[in-house]
């Protein structure tokens, strides 16, 4: 019976190592005091609106008083992406 041939497989050279790269870190201090507020701002907003039976913020907003508390209320959580 012949004999199979023998293949010499190549040594494992591992991949160059890159050179570290420096990350940038940005300053993100503003993140946390922008989202209370902006949470604060939104819940205080649909609360002085029922409280005050729709008269207050806005009268002219009429029951979109509720849309734009939410709306302060979304921009938080939108905000709180950015933290780390």
């Amino acid at each position: 019976m012949p004999k199979s041939r023998i293949r010499k497989k190549a040594d494992f050279t591992a991949p160059p190592t890159k050179q570290s790269t420096s990350i940038k870190l940005t300053n993100r201090s503003w993140v946390a005091p922008v989202m209370l507020a902006l949470f604060l701002i939104g819940l205080a907003w649909i609360v002085v609106f029922y409280v005050t039976e729709g008269d207050l913020p806005i009268d002219a907003l009429g029951n979109w008083n509720i849309v734009v508390g939410f709306g302060f209320i979304a921009g938080g959580f939108g905000v709180s992406t950015q933290w780390k």
